[in-house]
């Protein structure tokens, strides 16, 4: 075995032989074989604090069910997913990120399009992937942390279920795609912000209510859009996992947050806004901008622009900021600053906090990531078409 250790995480694309997607690249380099393989790692250190607890006592009813699910509903990527459907048809659509009058993606000719939408791809899932290191990294320092028995138990169900995670993203971008991008610079800060902090509940504040509820929306929306059924199986499955770990945070949460101190809240709430500022930030791909030699502060500000690319990046905390709101941490202080982002709209909807049984102990199926209508993708397109016709009105 041979570690080759690094300072900071690599910033190299890496390219994978043999993967499924049907336009093989033959001019790509420095394809990794098993016998260049180094293990690639980096080391963080953090002051944790651990914690017994001797009390066997099931304290909370809500949150051991929870840990029962973990146990009744796993899964196998291996087993529970068909890995060898062929790849569908796909449609390119450029309007969604404000390129289509684009002069830098106009230029390009069809192939460079096909590569550059599959490096569109793999810089999302590989973001997906390197969030799921990180969240596996947290739940495994719960379980040292956390200060009662239920919690302990529970975050050892979810390092086992952000194991999986890793392991099926990690697959999927291997042999699906063949393509896998460094971790956003972004996404990096927060999970090294998270797993230094020596607090317990700033791991649950950033993991479980932040970067977990951004990602159970994203994958939510991947789900919606993508048309390969291999990876509407893989998100489906990891979004069960995922409504559990945010329902977990927001009941586990909601209680200690009162007994803070109003100094104590508040520095929790500006760590969450912290949070979602940098986090809005990592959802775009300026990797992908500098590999097709675009200028990246202009490319970014086209995407930016966008109807769609904007209103995404404000849908994606429909689900945190109603999970801050029931904790306590969009206090009077803190809410102008989310109000200037323009996602304090979203705090009155519903929660997580508020378990649907019946939702989070439905056998799994597949089956029904396959049936999934694209809701989101006609709400896009709804509101765009509204957002157009209001421009025409205002211009006469």
């Amino acid at each position: 075995m041979k570690i080759q250790w690094e300072d900071q995480a690599p910033r190299k694309i890496q390219h994978f032989a043999g993967a499924d997607y049907p336009k093989e690249n033959p001019d790509l380099e420095d394809l990794l074989t098993s016998d260049q393989v180094d293990y690639i790692a980096e080391i963080f250190q953090t002051p944790l604090t651990g914690s017994y607890n001797w009390d066997y006592t099931v304290q909370d009813n809500r949150i051991k069910k929870l840990y029962d699910l973990g146990k009744q509903l796993n899964w196998d990527p291996e087993m529970d997913i068909d890995w060898d459907r062929p790849w569908p048809e796909e449609h390119q659509s450029p309007e969604l990120m404000n390129l289509h009058e684009y002069p830098p993606y106009l230029a390009m000719d069809q192939k460079t399009r096909d590569e550059f939408w599959l490096h569109m791809n793999a810089w999302s899932l590989s973001q997906f992937l390197h969030g799921e290191q990180g969240a596996l990294l947290v739940a495994s320092q719960l379980c040292s942390c956390a200060p009662t028995l239920n919690a302990k138990l529970y975050a050892a169900s979810q390092t086992f279920d952000e194991a999986r995670h890793v392991e099926v993203f990690n697959k999927y971008l291997q042999k699906r795609i063949g393509v896998m991008y460094p971790i956003n610079t972004h996404l990096k800060s927060i999970i090294d912000k998270i797993l230094t902090d020596p607090r317990w509940d700033m791991k649950f504040i950033g993991m479980q209510i932040v970067i977990e509820g951004l990602a159970l929306s994203a994958f939510n929306t991947t789900r919606e859009t993508t048309p390969d059924p291999v990876l509407k199986d893989v998100v489906y499955l990891v979004t069960r996992d995922e409504a559990r770990h945010v329902t977990f945070g927001v009941n586990y949460l909601e209680e200690f947050v009162k007994t803070l101190t109003d100094e104590e809240r508040e520095e929790r709430a500006q760590f969450a806004y912290e949070a979602c500022v940098v986090s809005r930030e990592r959802l775009v791909a300026t990797d992908v901008f500098q590999h097709f030699g675009w200028d990246v502060e202009e490319a970014r500000k086209q995407v930016l622009e966008g109807f769609v690319m904007s209103t995404f990046r404000n849908l994606l905390f429909q689900r945190v900021i109603p999970n801050l709101n029931r904790i306590g941490l969009l206090t009077d202080r803190i809410r102008p600053k989310f109000e200037e982002l323009g996602i304090l709209e979203f705090e009155n909807l519903a929660t997580d906090g508020d378990i649907d049984w019946t939702a989070l102990e439905r056998p799994l199926d597949t089956a029904e990531a396959q049936s999934h209508e694209q809701s989101m993708l006609a709400a896009f397109a709804d509101a765009h078409a509204a957002d157009q016709e209001k421009k025409a009105v205002a211009q006469g």
